[in-house]
Parts: structure tokens; sequence; C-alpha cells
């Protein structure tokens, strides 16, 4: 059983940027970050395999936010700039265990973080 810490989230401007973190207590393969805003329903916005030669990103977020990872650390980070109030949801870390097609698919990942809010204001 893997556990995942999320940290980083919080309230910034239109425009701003945040910084949002996840260490993983085991191995893990592919890491990534889902939303859910309120009334919506969960959407993956990013993913990344272990070196982080294969990534994938929403298009609402393509060009402005990054993942990456810290294979030492067990740790993913998504980098998030030019954050608009859509954006304005809770993120979520999500890891699996095994190689897999690490794209952004729910049913993909069986580790998940608690969640932590991230809210953009205009």
């Amino acid at each position: 059983q893997v556990q995942l810490v999320e940290s980083g989230g919080g309230s910034v401007q239109a425009g701003g940027s945040l910084r949002l973190s996840c260490a993983a207590s085991g191995y893990t393969y592919c890491m990534g970050w889902f939303r859910q805003a309120p009334g919506k329903e969960r959407e993956g916005v990013a993913t990344s395999n272990p070196g982080g030669g294969f990534t994938s990103y929403a298009d609402a977020v393509k060009g402005r936010f990054t993942i990456s990872r810290d294979n030492a650390k067990n740790t993913v980070y998504l980098q998030m700039n030019s954050l608009k109030p859509e954006d304005t949801a809770v993120y979520y870390c999500a890891a699996d265990s095994s190689v897999s097609r690490c794209v952004r698919s729910e049913a993909d990942f069986p580790y998940w973080g608690q969640g932590t809010q991230v809210t953009v204001s205009s």
C-alpha cells in the first residue's frame, strides 16, 4: 500500500503561480495529478512516467502547468503558472506501482492523496 501526501495548495490571484508537491511512501511508477471543481467530475490534469520521458497534459493546462518527478524523494510536483479562475479545484495526487500506460485515466491509479485546495481569484 502506497500513501500519498500532498502539499502546496492555497489561494492566488489570476496570473499567479503555485507549486503542488506529492510525496509517496513507497515505489511508484506512474504519478499524476487530477482535479475536481465544484459541481464537476474529476478530470486528469497531468501524468508522468518515472523518468519524465513521457508526460500527458490536459489541453486546458498545456503550456501553463508542468509535471516533474524527483525519484530519489518519491515525489511528484505540479508547477502551475498563469493560473486562471477556472483552475480553481481540489487537486489530487495519484499513483500506481506497475508499468502502465501512464495516461490520465482514473481507473489506472489505485493510490490517491487526500486532495489540496487551489483557489484562483479574478
